[in-house]
Parts: C-alpha cells; sequence; structure tokens
C-alpha cells in the first residue's frame, strides 16, 4: 500500500516564505539599530562592489538599457532595487513579478 503525502498549496508555500521574509527583515532592522555609523561605513568599503559569492570584484555592464553588475569569475548577476521591474517590463498586476515581489515588500 502506497502512502500519499500531501503537497503544500501554492498558497500555503506562499505564506511560509512570506512570513520568512518578514522574519528576516524584522532581525535585520534589529541589528540596524544596534550598528554604529562608523561600522556600517566599514562595511560598505569592505563589500562595496564585491561579489556575495566568490568575493571577486563585481563589474558594470549595460544589458537591455539598465545598468547591472556582473562577476566575472562565477558569473553571478547582481540587481539593485528596481532593476528587476526595468528588465522584466510591465506586466499583469497579478503575474509572477507581482507576487514574488511582495515577498520583499517592506509592511
Amino acid at each position: 500500500m502506497s502512502q500519499m503525502t500531501d503537497k503544500p498549496s501554492s498558497n500555503e508555500a506562499e505564506f511560509f516564505a512570506r512570513e520568512e521574509a518578514e522574519k528576516l527583515y524584522r532581525l535585520h532592522q534589529e541589528k540596524l539599530k544596534h550598528e554604529t555609523q562608523e561600522q556600517a561605513a566599514d562595511d560598505k568599503a569592505a563589500h562595496w562592489m564585491k561579489c556575495a559569492k566568490c568575493g571577486y570584484s563585481l563589474q558594470t555592464i549595460k544589458w537591455r538599457d539598465v545598468q547591472i553588475d556582473k562577476c566575472f569569475r562565477c558569473g553571478v548577476v547582481v540587481l539593485d532595487d528596481g532593476e528587476l521591474e526595468a528588465l522584466a517590463g510591465k506586466e499583469q498586476p497579478d503575474g509572477f513579478l507581482a507576487s514574488f515581489s511582495t515577498l520583499f515588500k517592506k509592511s
């Protein structure tokens, strides 16, 4: 006799993904409250235009009329705020990008 496993619905998966994103956002905000301006400046200087995956320097390139940052060592592409929307173009209000971006909206 085979055992059936219930697959979570897309609404359930989206709920848990949103909960996790909100939790991470709250933790980040708490950390920022205790960080000094000097620590923030040091962190920015240490990581500015560096690949998060391999540490190599990122290069800014133009792709589809949008300036994006790319690591030519490991291939990572870094998109700044608004660049994903600029690359994806206009989409329906209930499309993938709209639902995906709700995970990162500030509450």
